[in-house]
């Protein structure tokens, strides 16, 4: 087993070649979409990977994102169909938790039943199930709203939007208690663009918000020696929310097609958004503005 920074040209063909056998095998893709965008060019500089190779072949793989310092590194884990109960994702695993450490998540991609049992079986729990929803963006909508729709201002709404959002994902595993350092943390990475990030007020009173995000659109090499490239990028509804007292009067529509439009102006061609599978009201929302389900994904995390 290897862990790198940086896949080599073989290795990047060898994964590639296995996780098409396992999504021609199982149905599903076995890792996000936007990992396997950042795969096709050798991985992102953020991330690792663990490679088990056998006869010149990538029979096992992990990704390992470890950005994320709120909520935890992330790992997703495929292994061919041809080498499945040798034990190969048992140890594989292992070895993400030893590099990724106790608050290693797991993501299950298609919530197959040989993933629920590995996580299970290593001491995982599930806390989330997602509907991944895709819509191309192929035009711009009006929007309509009774309430100002502006950019996000750092630093002048991070108190009251913390507010907004802790009150709004009271019981959420990963968006709730968020402290005012939690948010630091995602504002100061690379990705973000406070341009993208948009809340509704009445008159002063934040009362909901719409944040985007832009999956590839930074140029970066993975190495000094390596010349820069730009991956296709894609665009996502991060996260929206309203609050209570407005729920029903039209704000997260609008501030969700004013999300749509403004990734549409980024010269984007589709994007992506995740919504939790108990979220009947959101996942309605986003099918009435033209999202389809495009893959439905379970969360794990150590115990």
């Amino acid at each position: 087993m290897q862990h790198v920074n940086h896949l080599s040209k073989s290795q990047q063909e060898g994964v590639l070649s296995l996780v098409k056998a396992a999504h021609d095998f199982d149905g599903t893709p076995p890792i996000a979409e936007h990992v396997l965008l950042h795969l096709r060019h050798g991985g992102d500089k953020s991330d690792s990977h663990l490679v088990i190779e056998e006869n010149n072949e990538v029979i096992a793989y992990a990704h390992l994102d470890t950005t994320d310092l709120v909520a935890g590194p992330s790992v997703e884990v495929v292994v061919h169909p041809r080498h499945r109960g040798k034990g190969l994702g048992a140890l594989i695993l292992k070895e993400a938790i030893k590099i990724c450490g106790d608050k290693t998540r797991i993501w299950s991609n298609g919530d197959l039943p040989h993933a629920r049992v590995l996580a299970e079986s290593n001491n995982f729990t599930k806390v989330r199930t997602v509907i991944q929803m895709s819509k191309d963006l192929s035009e711009v909508s009006p929007v309509f709203c009774d309430y100002q729709i502006r950019s996000f201002l750092p630093d002048l709404d991070n108190i009251n939007w913390l507010a907004l959002n802790n009150l709004a994902f009271t019981n959420h595993p990963e968006q709730g208690n968020w402290s005012e350092a939690d948010l630091l943390i995602r504002l100061n990475e690379d990705w973000f663009d406070k341009k993208g990030f948009f809340v509704a007020q009445d008159q002063t009173e934040l009362i909901g918000f719409c944040w985007t995000k832009v999956h590839g659109g930074q140029s970066h090499a993975h190495s000094i020696a390596e010349e820069h490239h730009d991956h296709a990028p894609f665009g996502e509804i991060y996260v929206t929310a309203v609050s209570d007292k407005y729920v029903g009067k039209g704000v997260g529509k609008a501030l969700t097609i004013t999300g749509l439009n403004y990734l549409k102006r980024q010269g984007l061609n589709g994007a992506i958004l995740y919504v939790d599978e108990d979220n009947q009201i959101a996942f309605n929302l986003y099918k009435s503005l033209g999202f389809i389900e495009s893959g439905k994904n379970t969360l794990y995390r150590l115990k």
